[in-house]
């Protein structure tokens, strides 16, 4: 089957995962992280694409963001991929692909759910059982929005702001936040629509981006229908 083409309304925050091939690891130095980084944000820069959370792990990315023109993030993600490849087999002496096909993403409402991705973004690490703390990883946006640390990367989404006006008192809020369990259907839920490159959202957000895109929004259960009872 042709692949479905990707729906990237401008305005719509998409959360975007990208997987090392087979697993393996995509980051094995400090300096590949810093290089991601780096690229991260100046293909954002050049593509129009808002960065507001993100989390780098070992063998896969976690990228929270908002389009501002139209193919913004296809086009920000395969710049990254292929930069970012050239310099790891360079460095790394080794040859041929990194990344598992394309990324997955998927449509994000903002009102209710958007500040869910944030938090699962920024406690991976956590459930990955690497830091008992998000603080405590290096490789995250949790110390810009959670802690105040100064980021060129970082660009607030108004949701975000929206905990408070005053900033220490919204810090403090979001720390809050992020210390609450997030709840395992919101995980899956999470992971399910991402996965299947869907919408996170209720039924009403899902609807109206059909309406926009042409494409179905809402997952579909999986296994053979149900047969009528008698």
């Amino acid at each position: 089957m042709p692949r479905q083409p990707r729906t990237n309304p401008v305005g719509v925050p998409q959360h975007v995962i990208q997987r090392g091939n087979n697993r393996q690891a995509c980051f094995i130095s400090q300096q590949d992280y810093i290089a991601y980084a780096g690229w991260l944000k100046n293909y954002s820069v050049m593509f129009k694409v808002q960065i507001h959370a993100w989390v780098f792990m070992s063998n896969h990315v976690h990228i929270l963001c908002t389009p501002q023109k139209t193919n913004a993030i296809s086009q920000m993600m395969q710049s990254l991929g292929r930069q970012y490849v050239r310099y790891f087999n360079y460095t790394h002496q080794r040859t041929g692909t990194l990344w598992e096909g394309r990324f997955k993403s998927c449509l994000v409402q903002t009102e209710d759910y958007l500040l869910q991705v944030y938090r699962y973004i920024e406690l991976n690490p956590v459930r990955a059982n690497i830091v008992k703390h998000p603080a405590e990883y290096p490789w995250s946006s949790y110390q810009i929005n959670a802690l105040g640390k100064v980021s060129e990367l970082c660009y607030p989404h108004p949701i975000y702001l929206a905990i408070c006006n005053n900033p220490q008192e919204r810090l403090e809020r979001y720390t809050a936040l992020c210390e609450q369990k997030i709840d395992e259907k919101i995980l899956k839920d999470i992971r399910q629509s991402t996965n299947k490159c869907k919408a996170f959202g209720n039924d009403v957000f899902k609807s109206q981006l059909e309406n926009i895109t042409g494409h179905s929004m809402k997952s579909k259960s999986v296994g053979r229908p149900l047969k009528n009872k008698a």
